[in-house]
């Protein structure tokens, strides 16, 4: 069912403010545990601020693509394998965040402009079929607040374990 008028500014509005959220997490972190990985697998906080960047840039491009192209594709990526193979501990975090904001800072005005019809597009992405502008919306307004939560959740491991065992 396509959404509302109303409903769709309210994803808009939560897209628009993600950045925010996700540097005022970010900037909860003290520096000595900004790369610290809660388990085996699991990112740090720093890694997470690189995955946004990279994750946001590619968003960008997939609306436009969705707006723009008849029936395009959307690519998928491993975003584990980027973590490891682009070296996310060697990326400045603020650069990071700065990407982030900006890809949504240029992307907001767009999505208030797109029209019903290129809301209604539709494409396939690589790894799940099916993909609309609106699928878009609803995942990336989620996005960032998700990533924030992730790292207030690295957080809190960081501070139970410092307090369970001060020398490490």
């Amino acid at each position: 069912m396509p959404l509302t008028p109303s409903e769709r500014e309210d994803l808009i509005r939560r897209y628009e403010e993600g950045p925010a959220r996700l540097r005022a997490a970010w900037e909860k972190v003290p520096p000595e545990a900004r790369q610290w990985r809660p388990a085996e697998g699991n990112w740090s906080a720093h890694e997470v601020v690189c995955h946004t960047a990279d994750s946001e840039a590619n968003a960008a491009l997939r609306i436009r693509y969705l707006a723009a192209d008849p029936n395009p594709t959307i690519l998928g990526y491993d975003e584990a394998r980027w973590a490891k193979n682009l070296d996310y501990h060697a990326v400045p975090a603020d650069l990071s965040l700065k990407t982030t904001e900006a890809v949504r800072a240029y992307t907001v005005p767009l999505l208030r402009r797109l029209t019903e019809k290129q809301w209604a597009a539709e494409g396939t992405h690589t790894d799940s079929g099916p993909f609309s502008a609106e699928k878009w919306l609803t995942i990336y307004a989620a996005h960032l607040e998700k990533h924030a939560g992730q790292i207030d959740r690295n957080m809190e491991a960081w501070s139970r374990r410092a307090k369970e065992d001060p020398r490490q």
